[in-house]
């Protein structure tokens, strides 16, 4: 699977079609906000929440709406520059979660949905769930979508997980929150950071 960089690399139009497609559907009265609703549903009024892999800021934006504090990351300054212009009352900035420190932390939550994960080089996915982990306050939460055969296999992502420190508490075969099972094209799953919820 190839990142997020390389794609862009090989077709420089990449990044604007990416914005006018979500951009279209929503035009078309399609449902581009289920990442958003369950993400409101688990954060409480006024959360401060980190976007990871935020992209034209079409999750975090929602989120914003909501009345959620949101910061959003992504490594593609023309999706950030999307996400600048769309919706300005949140905080859109260019760095590359493999690489670069979140300048911030003591987010309630944090959400990489769009698959994300699996446009992360395997040599930085664990640096990427490190510094999102360090982001989080104790007890905060990280909820992550990733489709199958996308190069980053849902064992792995929980091992993961589970070495840099995250507890499992929830999987999920869709945003809508499905059952999970062996059979599952895709899955959401539910990540704690150890800390003071009642559930720590």
């Amino acid at each position: 699977m190839p990142t997020w960089k390389e794609v862009t690399a090989a077709n420089p139009n990449h990044s604007q079609n990416f914005a006018r497609k979500w951009k279209l559907l929503e035009a078309q009265g399609k449902d581009i906000h289920g990442e958003a609703r369950l993400i409101d549903a688990m954060a409480e009024r006024g959360s401060k929440i980190l976007d990871a892999g935020c992209g034209t800021g079409r999750l975090g934006g929602e989120l914003v709406r909501r009345g959620h504090t949101v910061v959003g990351v992504d490594v593609d300054p023309i999706l950030i520059e999307h996400a600048e212009r769309d919706f300005p009352e949140g905080s859109w900035m260019v760095g590359d979660l493999s690489e670069d420190e979140i300048n911030d932390s003591g987010f309630d939550l944090a959400v990489a949905a769009g698959n994300v994960v699996g446009f992360l080089a395997e040599s930085g996915r664990e640096s990427a769930f490190r510094n999102i982990f360090s982001a989080l306050r104790p007890g905060g939460r990280f909820v992550v979508g990733l489709g199958a055969g996308r190069g980053f296999d849902f064992g792995d992502l929980v091992a993961l997980a589970e070495k840099v420190g995250f507890r499992t508490d929830f999987k999920y075969s869709s945003w809508d929150l499905k059952p999970f099972n062996a059979n599952s094209t895709f899955l959401v799953i539910v990540l704690a950071r150890p800390g003071s919820d009642l559930l720590s």
